[in-house]
């Protein structure tokens, strides 16, 4: 075999010629993504992808399709079993569209960065194109944009509460969360023959039916039509939704959109270890297809092309993150075998420089669960691990995640091994027993460390799901003070959040102030963003706390927005007249002035003649 045909059958196939070389005419199921195929295990195609082709199934990949050109969708033909489609590792709008609306003018997960490849809303088109060039073909839609929207959700960018995307596109079938038992157990029975109609029992799937199931016990939750009308029931059926995802005890949730059902099983159980372990073990060659070379390559992969998973799942239960609605709050790990072999691999490419990117997942420092109760009853319905308290029964442990660390920066050609998925600074002050910060300071920091107390006012903080403020302040000083033991100059960027539901102009000042005591202009801040699936998103649109639906203040106009934004970085010439405008607004005009603690000083007097 020439060299290119050999390195066209490394990857996955993108047209009918790449996918012929690997024998047989027509493929087992054709993928659909909004991304550029990077095969890797941290973009969901190539996962999915990698394990159907594990299972003795072929997969045929159509990437950022054309969605103004019918025959993109053609490229494969109509697949034996099934279309896969997703919009990519993000949802499309959130790809597509800043906090304020506006376009973004790069797409780190297309070739070049370029932005336009993947329409809005891609997930309904792509399956809109399918539907008319195979209207007998089934349809399985997936990944992020399908897991975050199966209900009826609110939708930032419309500002309209839109129905679940399953009842929008029609598709056969929605998978939610990472999807690995559900892919198998779906294309073993397809293979069998099963109609993709009749295939209603696999967990951590949902699917339309105009019946009410009649075997599962079920939750039947308000109406689409329900909680468009009403923002109470919107904020109730959300808090229902969240405390049902239990892959052990959770129940069926039900809800009708208009004429039908929409039907969600319990989320599927979580992987084992040995299970994570086989999927990262997959063949992977773990960089972009070759057709996006000329292009200047993925910038998505930079990040990650030298990063390891090394669990999922996340029990932080912070209010704006979606993880939790799908990964789970379970985590779920890697052996410490399989973390250090796939380091070793890398250590082998071409590219390596001797740095280790990360080593973690959605928070580095939660390598197990978060306590042992979970991998029989799953997480608790009714309270966090984390917040506002820790529970008593957290197992606050890093002695496993520092062995991987120790091992892997020994390992030969290892310079250097980062940590930059974050860490949960209140879950590392707990533990007493390992030198984890320690250790951290002196090998897996370069200069900074990005932390993310987001807000400092107790107020906010309660509807973040965030540490109290002094546990954050503690941290900042055990920090200080283990670098210069270490005789290490090294500092923390925190990451702040500006129009968080809940947090008032009172709020916004009070942390302007925190930052003009500690003397830093925060470069790392972040207008919120309402994206589905999050208990903020729920907060912003319903204007009541879900978990007690007493009323909380939103800052939802332009203005409201901009004021506290500017207030996080008050420094700036450019911010001024929205500060002083804040701070004239909240009463505060003693924070305008020339002493010490003005934030800004009086606006100039016009010279009189």
């Amino acid at each position: 075999m020439n060299n290119k045909l050999d390195v066209n059958t490394k990857f996955l196939p993108l047209n009918k010629k790449e996918a012929n070389l690997r024998g047989g005419e027509q493929v087992d199921f054709v993928l659909v993504t909004g991304d550029a195929y990077v095969d890797h295990p941290s973009f969901g195609t190539a996962l999915i992808g990698r394990i159907l082709e594990k299972e003795g199934f072929s997969v045929g990949i159509i990437s950022q399709p054309d969605w103004r050109q019918d025959r993109s969708i053609k490229i494969f033909g109509e697949p034996r079993l099934a279309f896969l489609v997703g919009s990519g590792n993000i949802d499309s709008m959130v790809n597509n569209y800043t906090a304020s609306k506006k376009p973004r003018r790069t797409d780190g997960y297309s070739p070049g960065g370029n932005s336009g490849l993947r329409p809005d809303r891609a997930l309904s088109v792509y399956v809109k194109m399918v539907k008319s060039a195979y209207p007998d073909s089934a349809i399985v839609i997936g990944g992020i944009e399908a897991s975050l929207r199966r209900f009826a959700h609110y939708d930032y960018w419309s500002d309209s509460v839109m129905p679940s995307i399953l009842v929008d596109t029609k598709a056969d079938m929605l998978m939610y969360g990472m999807s690995e038992n559900q892919i198998k157990t779906l294309a073993q029975g397809l293979a069998k023959g099963w109609p993709i109609h009749k295939i209603k029992d696999i967990q951590g799937t949902c699917y339309l039916s105009k019946d009410l199931p009649k075997k599962n016990k079920y939750t039947l939750l308000s109406s689409f039509e329900e909680v468009t009308s009403d923002k109470i029931k919107f904020a109730e059926t959300f808090q229902i939704q969240s405390k049902e995802q239990n892959p052990f005890i959770g129940q069926t949730l039900v809800q009708k959109h208009g004429d039908e059902y929409l039907i969600q099983l319990p989320p599927t159980k979580p992987l084992s270890q040995t299970e994570m372990d086989e999927i990262y073990n997959l063949p992977f060659t773990r960089t972009y297809h070759p057709r996006y070379k000329n292009a200047g390559g993925i910038p998505a992969l930079q990040e990650v092309e030298f990063s390891v998973t090394d669990h999922r799942g996340c029990f932080g239960g912070c209010s704006f993150c979606a993880i939790s609605f799908h990964q789970g709050r379970i985590i779920q790990n890697r052996s410490e075998e399989s973390v250090l072999k796939e380091i070793q691999l890398m250590t082998k490419q071409p590219t390596f420089k001797g740095y280790i990117h990360d080593i973690g997942g959605p928070t580095a420092n939660f390598r197990n669960v978060a306590c042992k109760k979970q991998l029989t009853s799953g997480a608790c319905k009714d309270k966090q691990c984390l917040d506002p308290i820790m529970c008593p029964s957290l197992e606050i442990d890093h002695s496993e995640y520092l062995s991987i660390l120790r091992k892997a920066r020994r390992i030969d050609k290892v310079k250097k091994v980062f940590i930059r998925s974050g860490v949960r600074f209140d879950y590392l002050m707990a533990d007493k027993n390992t030198p984890f910060l320690e250790e951290m300071c002196e090998f897996h920091i370069s200069g900074q460390l990005k932390v993310a107390p987001e807000h400092v006012s107790p107020n906010a903080l309660k509807y973040m799901g965030k540490p109290d403020r002094k546990v954050y302040d503690n941290f900042v000083d055990k920090y200080k003070k283990t670098n210069e033991k270490l005789e290490k100059k090294q500092y923390l960027v925190p990451y702040f959040i500006s129009s968080h539901p809940g947090c008032t102009l009172d709020d916004a000042i009070l942390l302007a102030e925190y930052t003009r005591d500690m003397g830093h202009n925060p470069e790392q801040v972040q207008d919120f963003i309402p994206t589905p699936g999050s208990l903020s998103t729920a907060m912003y649109y319903s204007e009541v706390d879900p978990r007690t639906l007493k009323p909380i203040f939103v800052a939802k106009s332009q203005k409201d927005k901009s004021l506290q934004r500017a207030l996080l970085q008050y420094r700036n010439p450019k911010n001024y007249e929205l500060v002083y405008e804040a701070l004239k607004t909240a009463g505060r005009e003693d924070l305008i002035g020339h002493g010490p603690n003005a934030l800004i000083k009086p606006k100039k007097r016009p010279y009189k003649k």
